[in-house]
């Protein structure tokens, strides 16, 4: 494991830093409540609570920086980026932490809770629990060998959340490129944004239960997915055989560099070693294929490709203004 000062050097020659325009991706009226140096004055040590809170976390845990981009991912693509997931079910609304796209599989609630706890010694009713979960986002990529983007805040927290809209707008590894592709859309989203947000696979892991198929019965066939490679689909049986009790074993969605931020995860379409099924049918269609193929060759051009589409993305459907509110505990509203 390396040292926090060790990876942040060793970052300023080798990785690729983003600043991006907060206009770009924003509407005139959102651009002016969002700022890169929101709380500059407010709040001017946060960055490095919040760098130094991902750190410990990964320190103990090195599925974490997976779990957290995942938890922001879910968050933002849920009635935008807003909080809403960290949010406990109460006698007024059911929330987003048991759909079924997160139930008993989101992870890093308590970190976030920590980075928050210490927010709020120091910059009291001051910082949203969005734009701690953004930040927290970022800082694990980047502790993991990955790209650095700029982040406009001001971000405020939903006084609400849906679990209704959660099974209904996330994305599933379940459903065909088409449809996946039509939610990235439906956010703003395009083609190139869902193969590159993809890439996110080359962390973390998945449950046995989202890829069994493929191993046994593929399409009801009693056999398994032939594009599946046979040296993978024995390791994978091994770790999840045919029976119930393995759903919840857990298996690398990249087995080649499980917790470093590269573009393995790319060249494993390429050689038929994707997890997922819908992972391996990027390969499928022409257009998903040939950025995968780019990417798979081009470590640097996927790392600029990553922080581009994360800034589109974090900037999806936010509160400011006077609009939602600035949580002091991230899991209840005020």
């Amino acid at each position: 494991m390396f040292t926090l000062s060790a990876v942040m050097n060793m970052k300023s020659h080798m990785f690729l830093t983003y600043p991006l325009i907060c206009f770009l991706f924003l509407s005139s009226f959102v651009y002016g409540q969002l700022d890169y140096k929101y709380y500059d004055t407010t709040c001017p040590n946060l960055i490095k609570i919040v760098r130094n809170g991902v750190w410990s976390a990964i320190s103990n845990d090195t599925r974490m920086p997976a779990s957290l981009l995942r938890l922001h991912f879910h968050d933002c693509f849920v009635n935008g980026c807003d909080g809403s997931i960290l949010l406990d079910d109460t006698s007024t609304f059911t929330g987003e932490k048991n759909a079924f796209p997160n139930r008993n599989s989101t992870r890093g609630y308590e970190v976030i809770d920590a980075i928050k706890a210490n927010v709020e010694k120091a910059c009291p009713s001051t910082v949203s629990c969005t734009d701690i979960l953004t930040l927290a986002a970022r800082e694990a990529i980047y502790l993991t060998r990955g790209p650095f983007w700029s982040v406009c805040l001001g971000r405020r927290d939903s006084l609400t959340a849906s679990q209704n809209a959660a099974n209904d707008q996330l994305p599933s590894p379940f459903e065909p490129l088409v449809n996946i592709t039509a939610k990235f859309v439906s956010k703003g989203l395009n083609v190139k944004d869902v193969v590159v947000l993809s890439g996110a696979h080359t962390l973390g892991f998945a449950q046995c239960f989202t890829f069994k198929r493929r191993l046994f019965d593929f399409d009801g066939s009693g056999n398994p997915d032939p594009t599946l490679d046979s040296s993978l689909l024995g390791s994978l049986r091994s770790v999840c055989p045919n029976q119930k009790d393995s759903d919840s074993n857990l298996a690398p969605l990249d087995a080649v560099t499980i917790n470093r931020f590269d573009n393995i995860y790319f060249k494993n379409l390429m050689n038929n070693s994707g997890l997922l099924e819908s992972d391996q049918a990027l390969m499928n269609d022409n257009t998903t294929a040939a950025l995968v193929s780019n990417f798979s060759k081009y470590p640097y051009l996927f790392s600029k490709e990553f922080a581009a589409s994360m800034v589109k993305l974090i900037n999806i459907g936010v509160l400011t203004g006077q609009n939602g509110e600035i949580r002091k505990n991230c899991r209840v509203v005020n």
